[in-house]
């Protein structure tokens, strides 16, 4: 049996060392965990696209009590960029998470699923999404969802 090593590299930052674009982004994110739809699970999870056309979008978790139907706050984001911009690339996403004591310490992470509709999203802008997950510990910087779903499922397996 043979391994294989898979290496990812994720930048650690405070809200102040980011650009202004980026940390402008953070911002639209936490500002969205507010309008989030969260009565049971009560975490509020807010989401913000930039798209290469300047455009910024924000996104929010909205729960269900059928919980297969809750749609989390970064497809909503990028799903309505796509509605709306349907020729723009999505450059970056940002993504916060509020619970009952406040934003959360540590970044959050994406589920699986929106992890592969970033890897959709990143297919089809053709470039690298800059990823930022917010926490009031640091701001996770990332190049590329492959970094977070190194093992990605694409059409060139289909």
């Amino acid at each position: 049996m043979e391994a294989k090593n898979l290496n990812a590299t994720i930048y650690m930052a405070k809200m102040e060392e980011l650009d202004e674009n980026d940390r402008l982004l953070v911002e639209m994110a936490i500002e969205a965990t507010g309008r989030s739809y969260a009565p049971y699970s009560r975490f509020n999870v807010g989401a913000a696209v930039r798209l290469d056309n300047g455009v910024t979008m924000p996104g929010c978790n909205q729960e269900n009590a059928a919980f297969g139907v809750t749609m989390c706050a970064e497809r909503t984001a990028l799903f309505a960029a796509g509605a709306q911009y349907p020729d723009a690339t999505v450059e970056a996403i940002a993504i916060a998470a509020r619970n009952d004591e406040g934003l959360t310490y540590e970044p959050i992470s994406p589920c699986g699923t929106c992890r592969q509709a970033m890897v959709e999203t990143e297919t089809r802008g053709g470039k690298k999404l800059r990823i930022l997950l917010y926490g009031r510990k640091c701001v996770y910087v990332i190049n590329g969802i492959s970094t977070l779903l190194p093992l990605t499922f694409s059409d060139e397996q289909l």
